[in-house]
Parts: structure tokens; sequence; C-alpha cells
């Protein structure tokens, strides 16, 4: 279901040193992960862009749908692609899936986005077993956005220590697997094999 006003974010991130390649390109649900991500978003939210790097830019198929890093927010993480969405829209609210979590299904972004208080500030998945937030995994209203920008002018640029400072609604999934997230090409073979067999389970079912 659409939630009127919501926008969502594909977060490609850049060129991994340890997968060695682009995240972003990763097969995983029979297309590339940004947009098997995008796909998810859009069922939830009245427009989805791909937040991504000049690099990476030419790559991607339909460049209507992107959101490329701003220079002035280069060399800062993740943060550049909140930074540059708020920038073209202050107005909006924004749910953000990088493409780090393949595991990551569209009743894990249901659940999450039907949990979210209307009195809440910023919202993320949270990593109970580490006591960390998964910022990548997130709403940040545009409040939240907005406050962002102050960090980043006062050169703090963690998300995860925001959402923290921020006492961030934390939303802890059924299943905490679904928030591994896959950084080694040992981690994505592993992660196309449980995918495979599940969707062949299904599929057999």
């Amino acid at each position: 279901m659409i939630r009127k006003g919501l926008y969502g974010m594909v977060v490609c991130g850049g060129q991994s040193t340890r997968m060695g390649t682009d995240k972003s390109e990763m097969v995983y649900h029979k297309k590339p992960q940004r947009e098997h991500v995008s796909e998810m978003l859009s069922d939830f939210c009245e427009k989805v862009f791909v937040s991504c790097n000049s690099k990476q830019a030419g790559r991607i198929s339909n460049p209507d749908s992107l959101l490329i890093d701003l220079p002035e927010f280069s060399n800062i993480g993740p943060m550049a692609a909140l930074l540059t969405a708020n920038f073209f829209f202050p107005d909006r609210d924004f749910v953000v899936l990088a493409c780090d979590y393949p595991f990551i299904i569209k009743k894990d972004l249901a659940s999450f986005l039907q949990a979210i208080d209307e009195k809440s500030f910023a919202a993320a998945f949270y990593n109970e077993q580490h006591g960390v937030y998964e910022p990548l995994i997130a709403w940040y209203s545009k409040d939240a956005l907005l406050e962002i920008q102050n960090r980043f002018h006062s050169q703090q640029y963690s998300l995860q220590k925001f959402l923290k400072d921020s006492e961030a609604q934390q939303f802890k999934p059924s299943d905490t697997e679904h928030m591994k997230s896959v950084d080694t090409p040992e981690d994505s073979f592993q992660a196309k094999q449980i995918i495979y067999h599940k969707m062949h389970f299904q599929t057999c079912l």
C-alpha cells in the first residue's frame, strides 16, 4: 500500500573494497539488486529514486530515477545520499534501503512502515544482538533530514550516532537474519545459495 507523501531511496553505495565490485549490480533475485530494491520500495512509496555516485550513474538504465550525490557531499559516506535527497525534496520523508541487504523482503518493509509511530522523528531496523541501528534500512522524517544537514555543517557524519542521539524508534524484525549485510564474495555466494533454495522451495509448494 502506497503511503502518501513518502519517497523511497535505493542506496547503491560505492565500489566495495571487500566485495571487489559494485554491490548494486549483484544479482540475488534474477535482476541487479538496485532494481530489486526499487521494485520493493515502489509498493509503498509515491516515488522511488536510486542514489548513486557519478561513476555509477552511467551504468544505470533509467536516468530519471537517479539522485547523484552532489559534489559538496563527497567523501562523507552514506550521509551524502540523504543530504542530496533532502536538497532536492526538502518537504518529503524518505524510507531508505541499501543494496547490501539481499534478505530483506516486502513483508519486512510493510511491518516496519506500519510500526512507525506518527510522532517518530526517525526509525530504523535495530540489531539487538550488537546494540546498533541499521541506518540504511530506515525512515527519516523531513525534520530528521534537516537535523542531518545541521550535523553535516558541524562535520558530524555518522548516521549511527545521529540515530542514537535522536533516540530513533527501534524496529526489531521477526527474523533478524534478514538484516544480514553481504559484504564479501564469500558472503555473496552463500546468500545466493540461501535465496535460490528458498525460491525453489516456494515454487515447489
